[in-house]
């Protein structure tokens, strides 16, 4: 074990880059995203006695992992409701979840409510996990450079809620991957695109995931190594995902 401990530790200073997912790596962000979907849907069907109600689990049956306007129809077909797509400024001016479950039932006025649910949480303020920070630091110090690579559209907004933002010029997020037309995870082309704004090729950076989407993606795109960090995937199911090493906090790699 010891021998194994010293290989992780020091696979990632041969490296030019460390390029950190976000949510479930740096910050425990993911809980926040659960809680703002089952804030969300409870509201939603408030006035549906009809409808089984929100359970713990219908957010990993189906909506962990997905963009956001397909977790609202995947939630909904789950439950027999079908809702018109709507427009893109559905559910931008209520103030809380749903106040009424009849405005705004679209997809994009679900989908919205959600994102300014999450937000209002998060601007509460976010604590980054302490092991990400000291590992992060030391990259730092190392000289090595460091990106943000997150699916999430919220990316700055949770970066600064932790105090983070001040350690990363370069982070492909959501809006970024939209305006770019680059495919989300597992597509490598996310952390591609980071690399590039780098300056670096992709052979002198290091991944580090927490997700086995986000692995795929590493492991799909000859980065110098993956390092898995296991909230609860697993640690097999993430070496079987391409991870390099996994460990349970980054600070074992320090």
């Amino acid at each position: 074990m010891t021998d194994v401990l010293k290989t992780q530790s020091t696979s990632w200073t041969t490296a030019s880059a460390i390029l950190f997912d976000l949510d479930g790596v740096l910050t425990p962000t993911a809980t926040v995203h659960e809680q703002a979907w089952k804030e969300l849907f409870e509201g939603f069907l408030a006035s549906r006695p009809d409808v089984p109600c929100y359970r713990g689990d219908d957010y990993f049956d189906h909506i962990d992992g997905k963009p956001r306007f397909d977790g609202v129809r995947d939630f909904l077909a789950s439950r027999g409701i079908v809702l018109p797509e709507g427009a893109p400024s559905d559910g931008t001016t209520g103030q809380g979840p749903i106040e009424n479950p009849g405005q705004d039932a679209t997809v994009q006025g679900l989908g919205n409510r959600k994102n300014k649910v999450f937000n209002d949480i998060v601007s509460a303020g976010v604590e980054p996990f302490e092991g990400s920070v000291r590992f992060l630091e030391a990259a730092v110090d190392r000289g090595l450079k460091v990106a943000v690579v997150s699916s999430s559209r919220n990316a700055p907004a949770v970066l600064k809620a932790a105090g983070l933002n001040g350690h990363f010029e370069i982070v492909v997020d959501g809006v970024v991957a939209a305006a770019q037309g680059l495919p989300g995870k597992p597509s490598p082309a996310t952390y591609q695109y980071a690399a590039e704004l780098l300056g670096l090729p992709s052979e002198e950076c290091v991944v580090v995931e927490d997700a086995v989407s986000g692995v795929q993606a590493g492991h799909a795109g000859q980065f110098h190594s993956v390092i898995g960090v296991d909230r609860g995937a697993g640690r097999q199911t993430l070496l079987d995902a391409g991870a390099t090493s996994v460990v349970n906090d980054l600070d074992e790699l320090l």
